[in-house]
């Protein structure tokens, strides 16, 4: 019979993009990736420890695959097996332990703790983590947007982030490696890559010979890639030099996720952010002098320690000044192993609930008066799936990453096509698809 493997993923993007990679490298091997509520011979749980919800739910899977499989090997990887690997250790049933490096090796120390009845530890420190590790993806699930991670690690040290000692330092993919797979995605009909990392800003800083810009004017050159777009990036990236450099690069996507995480100063400095919000004031600007209709999306926390009624109310009115095309708030979760879990003026958890609830209803708000700037507008629009409530229409992003809906039968996915939006269904824009 067919060997198989189950894979359960918690957390990032990047965290998802490893877990296709780690799937494919099994099946190069002769294995059948099944469902994780499925029997298998092995489970690879891929960790998230961004928040201590993220390690209850890594060890209630791994409980469960043992109990769906009791001679099934379990291998934890990723951030919580990075962070707390002794931890882990102590669940019953766990076999192999992979922190956030050595992923290409997973089926070999799979096999080699399955055929031996062994244990393997193979965590090490963060500050050992020198090299980006290639994890290439041949065979993406997806075929129409592709995420290329070109960046590892952090070296930024958010009070309440946990992330540098999950991840280690910065580490920089080499730039002709990131060439070579924007031309294979190019070849397999990928029309937009969405450059991914920890702390993507921070490309090129470990190396000295490139920049995050540098990577950009590569992709733009490969033929058949039609955009570009970046995940979420520092506000302190973007300058008068780097609008006018892509400006002139009609691939690069006018969408921002901006991270602000908050609109006072008090608590950016409390969160060791590296920006105050006049800062943030003048990219946003600066973004919108080039680029007028740009999506800009951004997180934010709250309930940080120490933010009283006017702090929230201090960010509550930069959210509104801004006038962001979308909001992802999340409320403050202290994390074991950072300064702001000991922090004093902890938020009282009704507190946080009544913060977010305002907060979403504002982004709410703010989302419906950035998508009515846009009715009349000729856009165009990457076509992705049909709609799940009427196979008539297909649905996929603008540039400004804008969801919009459309008449149109399956065959125009992963198409771009020109669009006139001419109204809104609920969050979706409605458009017309222009003769081509």
């Amino acid at each position: 019979m067919m060997k198989t493997v189950a894979f359960y993923t918690l957390g990032c993007k990047v965290n998802q993009y490893e877990t296709e990679a780690m799937e494919e490298i099994f099946q190069k091997e002769g294995y059948k990736v099944v469902n994780p509520k499925e029997s298998a011979d092995i489970y690879v749980i891929n960790t998230c420890t961004v928040t201590n919800l993220g390690d209850r739910k890594s060890r209630q899977f791994i409980r469960r695959a043992k109990k769906t499989n009791k001679d099934s090997t379990i291998a934890v990887v990723g951030c919580y097996a990075q962070v707390f690997p002794d931890e882990i250790e102590k669940i019953e049933g766990v076999d192999v332990i992979i922190g956030t490096s050595d992923k290409e090796k997973i089926v070999r120390l799979c096999e080699e703790a399955r055929e031996n009845n062994i244990k393997i530890n193979k965590v090490k420190d963060f500050r050992e983590l020198k090299d980006f590790e290639e994890l290439k993806i041949e065979d993406l699930k997806s075929k129409t947007r592709a995420y290329m991670k070109i960046q590892e690690g952090c070296n930024q040290y958010c009070s309440y982030c946990i992330i540098p000692y999950a991840r280690g330092p910065i580490r920089s993919r080499p730039l002709e490696n990131i060439i070579k797979e924007g031309k294979r995605l190019s070849e397999a009909g990928f029309k937009e890559i969405i450059l991914t990392g920890i702390h993507v800003a921070s490309y090129g800083k470990d190396r000295g010979d490139y920049t995050l810009l540098d990577v950009i004017k590569e992709i733009n050159k490969i033929e058949g890639i039609e955009r570009i777009r970046l995940s979420s990036i520092e506000p302190t990236l973007i300058d008068k030099k780097f609008m006018e450099t892509i400006i002139k690069m009609p691939k690069v996507c006018d969408h921002f996720h901006l991270s602000l995480q908050s609109g006072s100063d008090k608590i950016l400095d409390k969160m060791n952010r590296k920006y105050t919000t006049d800062e943030y004031r003048n990219t946003v600007h600066l973004i919108r002098e080039y680029m007028p209709y740009a999506g800009i999306t951004t997180d934010i926390i709250v309930g940080f320690p120490g933010e009283g009624e006017e702090e929230f109310k201090e960010t509550y009115d930069f959210v509104k000044e801004i006038g962001f095309s979308r909001i992802h708030v999340f409320k403050y979760s202290p994390r074991s192993g950072t300064p702001a879990s000991k922090f004093k003026d902890q938020v009282h958890g009704s507190i946080k609930s009544q913060r977010s609830e305002k907060l979403i209803e504002l982004g709410e708000k703010l989302m419906k008066e950035f998508n009515k700037k846009l009715i009349g507008k000729n856009m165009t629009v990457l076509f992705e799936e049909e709609s799940k409530d009427n196979s008539e229409y297909m649905e996929g992003y603008t540039t400004n990453y804008t969801r919009v809906r459309a008449l149109g039968k399956s065959n125009i996915e992963g198409k771009i096509l020109p669009v006139k939006i001419i109204g809104i269904d609920k969050e979706n824009l409605i458009g017309e698809i222009e003769e081509f």
